[in-house]
This record gives C-alpha cells, structure tokens and sequence, in this order.
C-alpha cells in the first residue's frame, strides 16, 4: 500500500491495482430485445384503444395521456432493469476485457423488423401526414409532365440592334452571353455585371463588313468561335481580343483536300465537345474541315461530302456528337451526312433524301444520350433520326415556317423536349418558341415571343434558361425563379445606377481648423455654384455668336432674303472698300512705316552701314530732266 501511495502522490490520482469493468454483451442484447417486444406490444394495444374511443367519439386528448404515461412507465421499467444489470455486472471482475462479438448480435435486425408493426385497422395518421402525401402526389406529377418544366414565366430583353440576331453563344457556366448579327457587331453580355439598364459592356466588329453566322464558346469557356460570311474563322478570348484567325486556302487549286484552307464563304462552325483545342467549319467550297487553335496555318483533316453521282455538295450546317466521335453535315441537296471523326474518306451513315433538294437544311443537334439527332430543315419540316436506324425519320413535324439558314434546334436539358422557331414575313404575326415531345412528337407548348422571326435558340443545361435571337434586333432570355439558377436572375434584382452628379467637389479637401491662417487652404466649395457662374460667362461657357441681323459686319453676310441679291451677298464676300486708286491705298501707311520703323528696321540698327552717296552737280540734274527724245539724238 505504501507503494500504491508513492504512486498516487506522484502521478496525482489513486485506484491502482484494481481490475477493469467488463460487461456482459450477451445479456445486454437480450435485455434490449424483451424490451422492444414489450414496448411494441404496449404500442400495439394503445393504438388499438385509441381507435376504439375515436370510434366511440372521444377526444384525441386523453389517448395522448396515456401514450405519455405507457412511455413513461416503459421508460421507467427499463431504467431499473439496466441499474440492475449493471449492478450485477460490476461485481464480475475476474472476466476479461473485450470479449468477442456474440453469435447472438444478429437479432437486432429481427427486433427492428418486429418493432415496425402493421397499423390496426381504422388508424389512417394525421392530417399534415395525408396533406405531404398530396403535395408529394402533386410534385411527381410536375415532374412527369415536361411542360411544367419549361422556364417561361419571366423573360428578360437585351437590345442587340435593329437588324437580325444571327447568332448566340453562352458559356458554359452561364455568365455571359454573346450575340452577332447582320449588323456586323458582336456584343457581350455580363449577367453578374448587368443592372437592370440591360446594357452589353463591349461591343466590336471582329470580321468588318462580314454578317456574324455562328457564335460559340469553347467547353473551357475561354476563347470563343467566330464563324462570319467571309472564307476565314476567328478565335476571340473572354474580352474579345484576337487569338488566331484560321488561313485561306488556295482558290485556284481544284482538288479542295490541297489548299490549306476555305476558299469560300463559311456557313457555320462548331467546338468539340471533349477537345478544347478542336474546332470545325464548313463552307461553300464544298468541304468540312477540323482546326487545332494552336495551329493556325493549316487544317487538321478534310471531309467532302459527295452527292449520288458523286458531285461536290455544299454543306450549310455541321456538328459534333455528343462523345466527339462522329462529324454530321447537311447539305443543300437535301442529304445528311455522318463521318467517324478519325475516318475522313467514306461516310459512317448517310441519308440521300434527308430533306428537300435544294433546301438548305439550317441545323443539326444530337441529343443527350448522344442516339437521336434533330435535324431542322429549309422545307419547314423538323425530323427526328435515330442513327442506328438512319433511312427513315423516326418523327416529322411539318408546318414550321423557316426563311433562314442558320435557324437552330435543341434538345431540353431532361432530353424530353425538342425546341425551335418559326420565322414570319414582317407585319405578318410574331414568331413562335415551339416545344416538341420527343417521344410522341407531339406540339406541347408554344411562346410568342415577337413580331419577327425566332431564330436562335439556345437552352442551357445549368442555367436552366433559354436565349432567343429574333429578327429584330432581339436576344431574350426567357427563366423561371423557383426552377433556374442565376443567369438573368442576378440582373434583374440590380437597381439601376445613377449619373453622377455636378455637385461633387473637384478634389479631396482636408480639414485643419487649427493650422496657421498662412499654411491654412481655402475653404472648398460646391461647383454647381461655380459652374452657374461659368454658364453666365459667355467666354467659358462657349456661348455661340447670334445670327445677323441687317447687311452684315465683321466678314459675316446677314442670311435673310431669297433673292438673287441676298444670294450674291451671302456667297461671294461684300468688299466695301475704295480702290478707285490702288498706289494711294497701298502707300496710305508708307510715310507712319518711315517715320517710325517698327518691324524690319529696327533689327539692323546695330550692323547696317551708314549709306554714303555722291552728290548731284547742277549739270546732271538738267540732264535727268532732259526729254528722252532729245537724249537719243546727242
């Protein structure tokens, strides 16, 4: 015991040599099962007498006193049992600590399956219960219906210009968006940057006199594709600064696989969906044709599209799959062409009577699950294709007006929706948002967005938002509060900021009311004051002169009268000088300029000689005064 002492006086506590507590497991489980049994049994019989009394016409009151005191007693019960357990359970000390897992742990899950019991018959819940269940009822069948989905509560309208928006890009995170047209301008758009003016912080013309055909960010988001109407397409980052500007091929070369580029008008173009550096164009010199933005002198690959009898055929439209495997074209004899990416001489799938001959089809898109493409036709028709089965459209819609080539298709984020628009002739309806079931291909729901054709449109995936470009001049985005996220919500609730006022002082101006009254400054004042006395000074205010009144003065001709006359005046300057003698006007100032020099002379006073002449006789003066006749005869 000494021992123990030492031990505890120095380490600061006691109680060595004492064995540590074990605890039997095997009568814990069991203890804990017969207690479940029972409080599920007691549960079990107060559910049933509740039943009964609401039957009889009880009130629910009392039955919620019982529950409380069976729960209470239940609680008590198991209190004492599991003192007495312990109790029992502290005095077995020589067993040791740890003791294996019990054969008999199993059972708890046969105790949780007892414990949930079936309810008695006549138990139906509480009212908040049935109440989640309709609104649980209700929100599923929001979910199964694709039309509750469509963001189109709320629309936002940004003033592109007057003339068509003819293409529209938005990044993948949705901050900003894009928008080109016939005007040549491409304006960017700032969604966390906008106030609700709605005013586009850049604008520039990338491709000078050329119309904007296809705008799109790549999948990184940081350089965006320029396709326009000339032979050449442009990469421009965030800001709108050139990065590279694709060659021009050789227009005289005939085999078009041997010019390092287009030779001719671009007619759209496109990023691929898993390589950032890869993007593709096609053109009327009848070729698709991949580009590396690193690489900017030649083209990756070519791909020809051929008609039947193997003629050269312009493609209007390309686009990637959704893995970035397979290329589509359509063209404008009415075919849709598929490539494998890799393989650039024979077609993977090809359909020869897509569309009309002659149609130019304006827009290919591949679905979400990358087996259904949506192509979107001159002919006013919109197809569904599924490429595994590529000779028959799987749906058509028919009816839907299309005066443009670059008028687009999508698919909705859930893939259940396919969108596009209608075009109209001006002062003929408003153009249409219309919506697709894609399994039915039935028209579900349609938005009237303007008096002009919808052209563009474009439904982002995060955002949950749909841009459309119109005929007028209009890019709209279209967003529901509850269901989208960010995007034209985060401009929509900024107030709009105010001019900045006159009335602010012209330079900081610090305060010493103590200092020294020749180190102290003047005391600074408002300049509205200063400029109202500005504005009265007709010097610093720029006052300008009034008009003539009367004949004219100061070189300046009055500019009343119609007449010949006045016409005369008022062009050829009134000179009311006399110059009946031109020598007495010129030498009026001679004998001012001798008596007093004041320009030329006075700068040779110091260095000019004095003059010194031979004086006249007599003689030679009567001889200058001679006649000449008389001196030619001597």
């Amino acid at each position: 015991m000494s021992g123990d002492g030492d031990i505890s006086s120095v380490m600061g506590f006691s109680g060595f040599g004492k064995k540590a507590r074990t605890f039997d497991l095997d009568a814990i489980f069991e203890q804990t099962r017969r207690t479940a049994i029972e409080r599920s049994q007691q549960v079990l019989d107060e559910r049933q007498k509740d039943s009964h009394m609401e039957e009889e016409g009880e009130s629910s009151k009392s039955v919620h006193t019982h529950r409380e005191k069976a729960a209470a007693a239940t609680s008590r019960k198991q209190e004492s049992e599991s003192s007495s357990d312990s109790d029992s359970d502290s005095d077995s000390d020589s067993e040791l600590i740890g003791p294996p897992l019990p054969p008999q742990h199993t059972a708890q899950g046969d105790a949780d399956e007892r414990l949930r019991l079936p309810l008695p018959p006549g138990f139906t819940g509480s009212t908040a219960q049935s109440d989640d269940d309709d609104e649980g009822e209700e929100q599923d069948d929001d979910d199964d219906n694709p039309v509750k989905k469509i963001p189109d509560t709320h629309e936002i309208t940004l003033q592109h210009g007057t003339r068509t928006v003819s293409a529209l890009g938005l990044d993948p995170s949705g901050a900003r968006l894009v928008t080109g047209g016939y005007d040549y301008d491409v304006r960017f758009w700032d969604f966390a940057g906008m106030d609700q003016a709605l005013q586009a912080f850049r604008s520039l013309q990338p491709c000078e006199c050329h119309q904007i055909k296809t705008l799109q960010y790549s999948i990184t988001g940081d350089v965006i594709l320029v396709v326009s109407g000339n032979a050449q397409a442009k990469v421009l980052d965030r800001d709108g600064f050139n990065v590279m500007e694709c060659v021009k091929g050789d227009q005289y070369i005939v085999d078009m696989a041997n010019t390092k580029g287009h030779t001719a008008m671009l007619n759209s173009g496109c990023w691929h969906p898993k390589t950032k550096e890869e993007f593709m164009t096609c053109s009327n010199d009848g070729t698709v044709r991949t580009w590396d933005v690193n690489s900017e002198k030649k083209h990756k690959s070519v791909f020809k599209p051929r008609s039947f009898q193997g003629k050269k055929v312009i493609p209007t439209c390309c686009t990637y799959s959704r893995d970035g495997k397979l290329i589509a074209a359509g063209c404008q004899d009415g075919t849709i062409q598929i490539w494998d990416r890799n393989l650039s001489v024979h077609t993977k799938f090809h359909c020869r009577q897509a569309h009309i001959p002659g149609s130019d089809t304006s827009c290919l898109s591949f679905s979400y699950d990358g087996r259904t493409l949506a192509s979107r036709g001159g002919d006013d028709t919109l197809k569904m294709w599924d490429i595994r089965n590529f000779r028959k459209p799987v749906n058509v819609a028919t009816g839907l007006t299309n005066y443009f080539t670059m008028t687009d298709c999508c698919f909705s984020p859930d893939d259940n929706l396919v969108v596009t628009g209608t075009s109209v002739k001006k002062d003929e309806g408003n153009g249409k948002l219309v919506f697709f079931d894609r399994a039915s291909f039935q028209k579900v729901y349609e938005i009237e967005v303007t008096n002009a054709s919808v052209i563009r449109c474009l439904w982002h995936p995060k955002l949950n938002q749909i841009m459309v470009g119109t005929g007028n001049g209009l890019a709209k985005v279209y967003y529901d509060p509850v269901r989208s996220h960010r995007g034209a919500k985060l401009c929509v609730v900024k107030s709009q900021r105010k001019e900045k006022q006159a009335e602010t002082l012209t330079q900081d101006y610090i305060i010493t009311p103590h200092a020294l009254p020749m180190f102290r400054e003047a005391r600074q004042r408002s300049t509205r004051k200063q400029l109202e006395k500005d504005r009265l000074d007709p010097k610093k205010s720029h006052k300008p002169e009034p008009p003539v009144s009367g004949p004219g003065r100061g070189g300046r001709v009055a500019a009343h009268g119609g007449t010949l006359s006045s016409f005369i005046v008022k062009n050829i300057a009134l000179d009311k000088t006399d110059d009946s003698n031109p020598r007495e006007a010129i030498l009026r100032h001679a004998k001012e300029a001798s008596d007093n020099p004041y320009w030329v002379a006075p700068a040779y006073t110091m260095t000019q000689p004095d003059p010194v002449f031979a004086e006249e006789s007599d003689e030679d003066e009567e001889a200058d005064k001679e006649p000449e006749w008389k001196k030619r005869k001597i």
